[in-house]
C-alpha cells in the first residue's frame, strides 16, 4: 500500500499543532490545544510534561481521525518543539520529575553567577554565552533543588532533556532516548565543534552525561510510535527538529547566508553560516542549524525573549486590545510625531545584550500618548529587536542577506512587516502558510522517507515587503531605541 500522508507535530510555548500533509507536501489540516502556564509567585515559568504529552497525542489523534484518512497511508512523524525548555523524568516509567522549566525561565540566574570563572570555557566549547536561559544551568537547578531529580539521578534512573527528547522517550515506549543535532547544541553541554556532549561541561554544571540522550541527525530514525493505539501499524519518527531550525529548514535556508525569523512568543533570528561554525564574539550565538543528508548546518542566532508576548500582555494584563490583529489598525491611527518606545524586559534582555538583570519600560511618553501610540510602541519593539540581531550578524559574518524570510502569527500585520523592511533596508518575504516550524519538520521526515524531494520547497507562495522609509528617518528611529535599550540595562 503506496503510503503518501506525513503527520507533524509543532510542540511551542503556548500549546501543541498537530498537522498533517500530504504527498505534495501541503497541508491538509491542523489540530490545536493549549497547555498552561504554570507561573509561580517568583515569577518562575513551567510547563506540565504530562499535559504536553497527552496534548500531543490528543492533536494527533484528532487530526487522523477527523481528515478521514487511511490511517495505514501515514508513512512517518515529524516533530518540531519548543528548544530550551527543560525536563527531567523517570527512566523507567517515563513519568515527569517535575514540572519542565521553560525557556524564558530564569530561576536558575544563580547558578551562572557561581560560575563566572567558566563563562570563556562555556562560550568557546558551545559557542553560546553562560546564561541561565540554556538547559545546562536550569538541569543543574533540577538536580540541586528536587529531591525526587536526586534520588532517580543516585540510582540511575533520571533522563534529563528538552521537550523533543521527552516526547520520543514517551511516544516510543521508553525505547529510545535521543535528542537531534539542532536540539543538542542549544543544551550548552555540547562541543559544538566535535558534535558531542562535552564531560568536562557536564562536570562544570553537575550534570552525569549518563543522563543525556543520545544525539542523532535531525533527519535520523528516532523509533516507531502506533501514537497509544491510534495506529494499527507503527510509523516511524524521522523528523526532529527545534522549532526555530525546524522554520529555517521549512523556510529553505539552505545555503550559507540565509536569514530567517521566527516571530512567536519569543523569537529566534537565524543565519545559515554554512558547514563550519562562525564562533560569534559580539552578543549572538552560535549553533547547528540541522544536519540532513548526514550534513552539518551551522547557524548564527539571537534569541528574544519577548516579542509575540508583548501583544499578549498588552491584551490580557492591560486589556488595551480584544485581539491582536487590533494592533494593525492602532498603529496606523497612531501619531507620527509620538516617539514611546517600549523596551519589553519583562525577564531581562535575550540577544544581543544578554542582561537579566534589565527591567521593561515605557520611555519617551509625552500629553499626548494614549492607546494607539502604546500599541504602535509595543508593535515596533519587536521590529526594533530582530533589527539590532541581524546587523550584529551582519557584521559577524560580513554577509547582508538579501532578504528576511519570516515565519509565525505577527508576520501577518502589515504595519511591523513593513517596519521590518525599513529598518533592515531588507526584502521581507513573508510565506503563505504560518506553520513553518511544523512544515520544517514534515519535509525533513518526508525527504528522508523518500516520499520528497527538494522540489518541495518551491511550493511555497511568499508576499514581499520592500524598504520603503527613507534611510534618514529609519536611522533616526533606530538611533532612539538604543537610547531606550540603553536606559534599562543594567538597572
Amino acid at each position: 500500500m503506496e503510503k503518501n500522508y506525513i503527520l507533524s507535530v509543532d510542540q511551542s510555548t503556548q500549546g501543541t499543532k498537530a498537522l498533517l500533509f500530504d504527498g505534495q507536501g501541503q497541508l491538509l489540516m491542523r489540530k490545536d490545544r493549549a497547555h498552561r502556564q504554570i507561573i509561580s509567585p517568583e515569577g518562575w515559568v513551567s510547563h506540565d510534561p504530562e499535559e504536553i504529552y497527552r496534548n500531543t497525542v490528543e492533536v494527533l489523534r484528532q487530526v487522523i481521525l477527523d481528515s478521514g484518512i487511511d490511517r495505514n497511508r501515514i508513512a512517518a512523524l515529524g516533530i518540531s518543539n519548543q528548544r530550551e525548555t527543560s525536563a527531567a523524568w523517570d527512566r523507567r516509567s517515563g513519568k515527569a520529575a517535575g514540572h519542565a522549566i521553560v525557556w524564558q525561565c530564569s530561576r536558575a540566574a544563580s547558578i551562572c553567577s557561581q560560575m563566572d570563572q567558566d563563562r570563556e570555557l562555556v562560550k568557546r566549547v558551545t559557542g553560546m554565552e553562560l546564561s541561565p536561559y540554556f538547559p545546562a544551568a536550569k538541569f543543574a537547578w533540577i538536580l540541586r533543588n528536587r529531591e525526587e531529580a536526586q534520588k532517580l539521578s543516585e540510582n540511575g534512573n533520571l533522563c534529563l532533556g528538552t521537550v523533543d527528547a521527552f516526547l520520543i522517550y514517551r511516544l516510543t515506549g521508553g525505547k529510545v532516548f535521543k535528542t537531534d543535532y539542532s536540539n543538542a547544541s542549544r543544551t550548552q553541554l555540547m562541543d559544538l565543534a566535535a558534535g558531542k556532549f562535552d564531560g568536562n561541561l557536564c562536570g562544570k554544571f553537575g550534570v552525569d552525561s549518563c543522563c543525556l540522550p543520545e544525539i542523532e541527525d535531525s533527519d535520523g530514525y528516532f523509533g516507531e510510535t502506533d501514537l497509544e493505539g491510534t495506529l494499527k501499524h507503527p510509523i516511524p519518527i524521522r523528523g526532529v527538529l527545534g522549532d526555530s531550525h525546524a522554520a529555517l529548514f521549512g523556510q529553505a535556508c539552505l545555503k550559507k547566508g540565509m536569514v530567517k525569523a521566527t516571530y512567536g512568543t519569543g523569537s529566534s533570528i537565524m543565519m545559515n553560516v554554512g558547514d563550519k561554525p562562525v564562533f560569534a564574539k559580539n552578543g549572538v550565538v552560535s549553533s547547528v542549524g540541522f544536519k540532513i543528508n548526514h550534513k552539518m548546518s551551522y547557524v548564527l542566532e539571537g534569541n528574544l525573549n519577548y516579542t509575540g508576548a508583548v501583544i499578549t500582555w498588552l491584551k490580557k494584563d492591560l486589556g488595551l486590545i480584544e485581539t491582536d490583529q487590533e494592533t494593525e489598525k492602532l498603529a496606523f491611527e497612531a501619531n507620527p510625531a509620538d516617539e514611546t518606545y517600549l523596551v519589553p524586559a519583562f525577564s531581562g534582555l535575550g540577544a544581543p545584550y544578554w542582561d537579566s538583570s534589565a527591567r521593561a519600560a515605557v520611555i519617551g511618553m509625552s500629553r499626548t500618548t494614549g492607546r494607539a501610540e502604546l500599541a504602535r510602541a509595543a508593535l515596533s519593539c519587536i521590529a526594533y529587536q530582530i533589527t539590532d540581531v541581524v546587523k550584529i550578524m551582519e557584521a559577524e559574518a560580513g554577509i547582508h542577506p538579501e532578504a528576511l524570510r519570516v515565519d509565525g502569527g505577527p508576520t501577518r500585520n502589515r504595519y511591523l512587516m513593513q517596519l521590518q523592511s525599513d529598518l533592515l533596508e531588507t526584502r521581507v518575504l513573508v510565506p503563505a502558510q504560518e506553520e513553518l516550524s511544523g512544515i520544517g519538520a514534515a519535509y525533513a521526515a518526508g525527504l528522508a522517507v523518500g516520499l520528497y524531494d527538494e522540489r518541495v520547497f518551491d511550493r511555497m507562495e511568499r508576499t514581499a515587503y520592500e524598504p520603503e522609509m527613507k534611510s534618514e528617518e529609519s536611522s533616526r528611529l533606530y538611533k532612539g531605541w538604543k537610547a531606550a535599550v540603553g536606559r534599562v540595562l543594567n538597572s
